[in-house]
């Protein structure tokens, strides 16, 4: 585990001070977002909240799959969560390529054919979002009153842009 000896070490020095002890995990600000795993998205602050407000849901291209589905259901129902945010961003990897280009990309990076995955490449950004919160307001699971909205971030500038 000496590879990791540098996070556990950042790790013991954030537990010196750790306040968030004794949270319920529900969402205080009842806000779940759907986003990006990119690094240059800071979903908390990029909002306005601190831990403990929201339900952040991350992954490649920030869609709203099955596993994030689930999650949203659980968040609404379960963990007070009564407005979705879901959101894409300028320059993601997963929206410059297309699926075979990002497939030998990966195929030439991992050494291994790669064509047999389903990478879910994003062809047009703002019907993607249209369609993924779509998906989240027809869910029979979430109720009519909880609202969805979609936006697309900038990554140069910090900005939301609502996707009507």
């Amino acid at each position: 585990m000496a590879d990791f000896d540098d996070l556990l070490a950042a790790n013991r020095t954030f537990a010196d001070t750790f306040e968030l002890s004794g949270f319920d995990g529900i969402a205080h600000a009842g806000v779940a977002m759907v986003t990006c795993m990119d690094s240059r998205i800071d979903p908390l602050r990029m909002i306005g909240l601190t831990p403990g407000d929201a339900k952040i849901l991350r992954n490649p291209g920030g869609r709203v799959t099955d596993a994030a589905l689930v999650a949203l259901v659980l968040g609404v129902n379960l963990l007070k969560v009564n407005r979705v945010m879901v959101v894409e961003h300028t320059s993601c990897a997963m929206a410059k390529s297309t699926e075979d280009e990002l497939k030998k990309q990966l195929g030439s990076a991992a050494g291994k054919d790669a064509s047999w995955m389903t990478l879910g490449v994003i062809e047009d950004q703002l019907n993607t979002i249209r369609a993924d919160v779509q998906r989240v307001r027809t869910h029979p699971l979430i109720r009519d009153d909880v609202l969805v909205g979609g936006f697309l971030y900038d990554v140069e500038t910090g900005l939301l842009q609502p996707v009507e």
